[in-house]
């Protein structure tokens, strides 16, 4: 006997919705202020402002992708799709990661090239662009943060790169105030430095999450041992075995496991039980139970 609960309600489709809406916005501001950021680099000759325009540029790029996935993500299932393209976001992340450690690397190439001849910079552009900067990423960070949509991989994917620019923004500020005041010209790649590992630190979170996802691991919050052992304690299940957790999409969990059960048990009570029981302990609403009555998981079937 197998049973499914397929509870992809509502909740799901206003929180897409939502999501949707905050990386409209979002790709809009940064994308406006990334002209900006370079403009003000090429003026004032600030690498760490320049980086922080590349950055954004990427910013760009990625949250164009995520809004993408997000619009992929609510087209319906297919015979040959049959979770429809709900993995895609994953997908999307997976290539946003990438895209930081790219523009961390270069960011580092520069600074480098920079640390070694230091170049006269303009400060005083150098600050205001980078105050406008900061004021940006904190009101897309606002609105990445706020709602049920946070928890999708793919606005995590867009607040790793928002932070790592709010981060930019407030080292820009730091090596303006330096260059002012003390004529540090060197404060402005060696800030480029700091800020490109911050942000290589931040994208290895979003991008082991987005490759445990493709490679079908339990997700980090499930503890599948513990989920095993609350199962096998319910009345009338005698053992449980070949269990499985893994996640189409970031929102979108699900639950396999075969049990074997007592002949007496009333099996439709018992897989309401258990569904009940996954749910308030992992919030897994696709669930697939696998009924066997005493007989041995190596039963081999002669019937055919």
């Amino acid at each position: 006997m197998t049973q499914h609960t397929h509870k992809h309600n509502h909740t799901h489709d206003l929180a897409a919705h939502a999501g949707k809406k905050a990386l409209l916005i979002s790709f809009i501001l940064i994308t406006v202020f990334m002209f900006v950021e370079f403009i003000g680099g090429m003026m004032s000759g600030s690498l760490a402002l320049m980086s922080d325009a590349g950055h954004m540029l990427s910013d760009a790029v990625a949250l164009g992708l995520s809004l993408s996935a997000v619009m992929a993500g609510q087209r319906g299932a297919t015979k040959h799709k049959t979770y429809g393209y709900r993995r895609f976001e994953v997908l999307a992340a997976f290539f946003n990661a990438i895209t930081i450690f790219l523009i961390a690397v270069f960011i580092l190439k520069e600074a480098v090239a920079r640390i070694q001849n230091p170049a006269p910079i303009l400060s005083g552009p150098m600050f205001i662009i980078a105050i406008a900067g900061l004021l940006v990423n904190i009101i897309v960070l606002f609105i990445l943060r706020g709602g049920s949509h946070k928890e999708n991989i793919n606005v995590k994917s867009a607040l790793v790169h928002v932070l790592g620019d709010l981060l930019g923004s407030i080292g820009v500020i730091i090596a303006a105030a330096l260059i002012y005041f003390f004529g540090w010209y060197i404060a402005d790649p060696i800030i480029s430095v700091v800020v490109a590992f911050l942000i290589l630190y931040s994208a290895w979170k979003i991008f082991s999450e987005s490759v445990n996802i493709l490679l079908e691991g339990t997700p980090a919050h499930i503890d599948i041992d513990e989920l095993k052992t609350k199962i096998s304690r319910t009345e009338g299940v005698k053992e449980v075995y070949d269990i499985h957790v893994w996640s189409i999409s970031s929102s979108f969990l699900i639950l396999t496991a075969h049990i074997a059960v007592n002949e007496n048990v009333d099996r439709d009570a018992l897989l309401c039980c258990l569904q009940k029981l996954i749910l308030d302990c992992s919030g897994i609403t696709h669930v697939t139970i696998q009924v066997n009555a005493e007989c041995s998981r190596d039963f081999s079937c002669n019937c055919y």
